[in-house]
């Protein structure tokens, strides 16, 4: 079963939120990565680009699949995971510590749109 941890907010595209102060990093979920199978690209904005909640901002590329980055939560893109370009297997090694994008929030009031670690684990047992 895909690992899902619990200060973590959880997208019903399977992308996670974590929230540190005015910042938040977005990466993909453990369940995401498990569906993907080996991640061989990351396609990811500038630093600077805005994000809106619920537009693609990128896309992560494997063997089997391409699936497209959804935005949880608007805001500006601070900074890249650039360790990806060289590495992008990383998000299969641990999803949770190789975050994609650091953005910084624009409206955190739209984090209660987002599901806790119990909802989402509900909603991959459905």
């Amino acid at each position: 079963m895909a690992k899902v941890l619990d200060d973590l907010y959880y997208s019903p595209s399977h992308e996670y939120v974590r929230v540190d102060g005015d910042f938040a990093y977005i990466g993909i979920t453990d369940y995401a990565q498990e569906q993907l199978g080996n991640v061989v690209y990351v396609d990811m904005p500038e630093p600077g680009d805005e994000l809106s909640a619920g537009s693609e901002f990128g896309a992560v590329e494997s063997v089997k699949a391409v699936s497209d980055l959804m935005a949880p939560v608007s805001g500006v893109v601070e900074e890249v995971n650039e360790i990806l370009d060289d590495e992008p297997e990383r998000i299969n090694a641990d999803a949770f510590a190789n975050w994609i994008v650091k953005i910084k929030l624009a409206d955190p009031s739209e984090l209660g749109k987002l599901m806790n670690a119990k909802d989402y684990e509900a909603s991959l047992a459905d």
